[in-house]
């Protein structure tokens, strides 16, 4: 099981303490029969939302299904697989293939959770429609994103390979009685995977949702499902609290959160980098909600103890015997930060880490007093996006109002305390102060040249302001850290990117149908705009900058600026 190092100095006590409570009223034991008490008073949305517990030995007996999908695939030619999802449909699938790559003869995956028509079309352009399986994932068979790339890419197989030969180049991911099920019967898909409706979707890496697309890429399951049922055999009941280490980590982020350090930064080697984007998703939506919660900060270089305000608590993941941040680890202890260290033999014991988060967070909600597995404030900017939707379709078209100040290369909507907008990036930022945290929110194609983009400006605003922040794609971020933006305790300051596309592309209203009422630029705007005034109603500060020339340039020149 996962080595653990043991948090030093004036953090061990109170650890102690909420070992100490936990033990007194039971918690794991209570945890593992299912007991609701353990968070809310309430059932609803928990005790139907416990099955992970026992995803690890119950996939086991269904992994002949997938790897009779897996062989016959690969006997009939295919050679990629692009899937399409969002959120924890998504996640996961995008964790294994970073992290694992493919093995040789198997399907290289590729992952589509972007409504930007200019990511549709890059994947549209790049596969062999003849030689690629769709995999479309989603829990409930209604989320927007998945069914509108279903549409699009089920009329592109249409239209090269005929009814016959289409719906066999799709395969669904779904829970039992969903519309995707109706909906993969009338297309004729290859075959449907009927998943626990006992799994939310946070919590279903070890389900098919993560393990049918990790199969496709050659990872072997059994492997790292033995791995998941080690770590879950260390959660048991029975097992001294301070040897269990989802209890452990759990306490430690419950006990962080009560004292102010609610940042939770994770850092990682490259090889399993992506990893942080699954904790991410899972612990931002389970715990951020009611004024409180724990925002996961991932993919920020460390730096020395003077850019960290007190607000921070450090998770070192270290895979094999190599530790690339001594230093500066030993630094942030010696300076006073709380630092954890968990340690991988080697990718495999991603299935360990898996279920150790998982537990981690349910423990962690029991010290916040919340309940892990709804998310109230998601919806919130849904809704909105639904209204203009239907507003473009009436109107023929989606206006993004009026800017407070433009100029060739931007548009600023929101607040403007500057002459310029390539300054009012750091007027709006000028205030904050630990405990607050900037996020930046990129409704743009995404790309590894963003990617640097979007870094680069977070570190200026870190060094120079001591502040936390993030970064995310929209709308992938809305399934993600965007319930944590609405409900957590509103110390959040939220800039918006959008771009112009540089072609857009229109969403089918139906498989097989051409009529289109809306295409994937408008529904991206929707999105932005829907999340903009989500944020507004939560009271949170938001400001938009729209980019009129190529995107990366944008950001490195508010780069420049900020730094300058």
């Amino acid at each position: 099981m996962t080595r653990q190092q043991e948090l030093a100095g004036a953090h061990q006590k109170p650890l102690s303490a909420a070992l100490e409570r936990m033990h007194a009223e039971d918690v794991v034991r209570r945890i593992w029969k299912h007991d609701h008490t353990v968070w809310q008073p309430d059932p609803t949305e928990i005790t139907n939302r416990l099955g992970w517990l026992h995803t690890p030995a119950m996939m086991v007996q269904h992994l002949r299904q997938i790897e009779e999908l897996v062989q016959a695939v690969r006997t009939d030619g295919f050679t990629h697989a692009l899937l399409l999802g969002m959120g924890g449909s998504s996640l996961a699938p995008e964790m294994f293939r970073k992290v694992f790559g493919v093995a040789d003869g198997y399907l290289e995956l590729s992952v589509l959770d972007s409504t930007s028509p200019d990511a549709v079309l890059a994947h549209a352009e790049s596969l062999d429609l003849a030689r690629t399986l769709f995999i479309v994932s989603t829990k409930s068979g209604g989320t927007v994103e998945t069914l509108s790339f279903t549409r699009f890419f089920y009329n592109r197989a249409l239209e090269q390979m005929g009814p016959n030969e289409a719906g066999r180049r799709f395969i669904a991911i779904t829970d039992p009685g969903s519309k995707l099920v109706d909906l993969a019967h009338e297309l004729s898909f290859r075959e449907t995977f009927l998943n626990d409706p006992n799994i939310g979707g946070r919590y279903s890496a070890l389900s098919y949702f993560g393990l049918v697309p990790a199969a496709l890429i050659g990872v072997d399951l059994r492997r790292l499902l033995d791995r998941a049922q080690r770590a879950a055999g260390a959660c048991e009941p029975g097992i001294d609290l301070g040897e269990n280490p989802g209890a452990w980590l759990g306490a430690i982020l419950g006990i962080m959160h009560e004292a102010g350090r609610d940042k939770l930064t994770l850092i990682a080697p490259p090889a399993i980098a992506s990893f942080g984007d699954w904790v991410e998703q899972l612990v931002a939506e389970s715990t951020g909600k009611e004024g409180r919660g724990i925002l996961p900060v991932v993919g920020e270089p460390l730096a020395t103890p003077g850019s960290y305000g007190n607000d921070r608590l450090f998770v070192h993941l270290q895979l094999g015997e190599n530790c690339s941040h001594t230093a500066e680890l030993e630094a942030l202890r010696v300076a006073g930060q709380p630092v954890v260290q968990l340690h991988l033999d080697d990718i495999y014991d991603l299935g360990e880490q898996i279920f150790l988060w998982e537990m981690a967070t349910a423990v962690a909600s029991y010290f916040l007093q919340i309940n892990p597995f709804d998310q109230p404030n998601v919806e919130a900017a849904k809704v909105i996006a639904r209204q203009m939707l239907a507003q473009a379709e009436t109107e023929g078209g989606l206006s993004a109002g009026k800017p407070s100040m433009e100029d060739d290369t931007f548009a600023i909507y929101g607040e403007s305390r500057t002459a310029t907008p390539p300054l009012a990036l750091r007027a709006f930022t000028a205030d904050a102060r630990p405990p607050a945290y900037i996020a930046l929110m990129a409704y743009v194609q995404p790309t590894p040249e963003i990617d640097d983009a979007l870094l680069a400006l977070r570190i200026p605003l870190r060094d120079s302001l001591g502040v936390t922040t993030t970064a995310g794609y929209g709308p992938r971020f809305l399934h993600s850290t965007g319930q944590l933006h609405k409900g957590d305790a509103g110390h959040g300051i939220f800039i918006q990117f959008t771009e112009e596309a540089r072609r857009d592309a229109p969403i089918p209203d139906a498989p097989g149908k051409q009529d289109s009422s809306v295409t994937f630029g408008t529904l991206i705007l929707a999105q932005a705009l829907g999340d903009h005034a989500a944020l507004q109603d939560a009271g949170r500060r938001v400001l938009r900058v729209h980019i009129k020339g190529d995107t990366a340039s944008g950001l490195r020149r508010l780069e420049r600026t900020l730094r300058d």
